[in-house]
């Protein structure tokens, strides 16, 4: 009857050590990909504050409201980048740290099974004795009644630490369901948190880069090449560019069109002359 009682009691710390097992096994997983995650998230801010740098760069560089544009989305995406740290450092404080501190919680829950199952198998030898002891002796009450009273200490023993085992691992577990609560929910309201706020930085960011005017920018990027004087400077170089034949054609035909207009006027003082001959001569008749 005792060795049946033992071996169920074995068959319980089996269990309750295999519980312990798997809670260090997970746990300990879960710590390591949380830690992980939280480097790369860190990782991520470092990149973006580098690629804050080099828009504020580039955007020195370019046309007014397309560097203010630039330089509206860096101020956007830096302030993303605050929450961004503040979410790294809330994660590793709620997140990671407790997962981290199971390490030391499931050692205080392996060391009182090994209190316990220290006095099991004291239990188990002290009953083994008294087993044999009984088949050597069996007239020998003194040494089979001090086996016995070594048995019952054994066994009183070993019940008092299956107890306290039982208790702590009971509160063990309820202890591991609540903090797995608590760690995901805070996981997730650090995540909302900061997606919320991404939200609200990238809606700003969107419509500061949808303000840049494009007509604008590039009314001043063609007066760049062209500067104001340069309409009358074209003139200048056109007309010095003109051949030695192409000036002497031009004065040709300014001096020819003279020529004509001369020989039009020559003409029509001629028939004006020849008109008043003829009247003086028709007044002569007369007479």
């Amino acid at each position: 009857m005792l060795r049946r009682s033992l071996e169920n009691r074995d068959i319980q710390t089996r269990q309750l050590q295999d519980a312990v097992t798997n809670v260090e096994k997970h746990f300990g997983e879960l710590c390591q990909i949380f830690a992980a995650y939280v480097r790369k998230t860190a990782r991520l801010r470092d990149k973006a504050d580098l690629l804050v740098n080099e828009v504020n760069v580039y955007a020195s560089t370019e046309t007014p409201k397309l560097k203010q544009g630039l330089k509206t989305f860096a101020d956007e995406f830096a302030k993303l980048q605050d929450y961004r740290q503040a979410e790294v450092e809330r994660l590793e404080a709620k997140v990671v740290e407790p997962l981290k501190a199971y390490g030391t919680i499931v050692k205080m829950k392996r060391d009182d099974l090994k209190a316990t199952l220290t006095a099991r198998n004291r239990e188990a030898k002290q009953l083994t004795q008294l087993e044999r002891t009984r088949q050597r002796n069996p007239s020998d009450r003194h040494v089979i009644s001090q086996a016995e009273t070594e048995l019952q200490r054994a066994t009183m023993d070993a019940a008092r630490t299956t107890r306290h085992l039982e208790e702590t691992i009971d509160s063990f577990e309820k202890q591991k369901i609540k903090d797995i609560k608590t760690i995901f929910s805070e996981f997730i309201t650090i995540e909302m948190l900061f997606h919320g706020k991404a939200l609200e930085v990238y809606t700003a960011a969107y419509q500061n880069i949808q303000k840049i005017d494009e007509e604008e920018d590039i009314e001043v990027f063609r007066n760049s090449l062209y500067p104001p004087d340069y309409s009358s400077r074209l003139d200048i170089v056109r007309a010095n560019s003109k051949s030695p034949l192409q000036r002497s054609l031009s004065a040709k035909c300014v001096s020819g069109t003279g020529q004509v207009s001369t020989c039009r006027l020559r003409k029509d003082q001629q028939i004006e002359d020849d008109e008043e001959d003829e009247d003086l001569d028709v007044t002569e008749d007369e007479n």
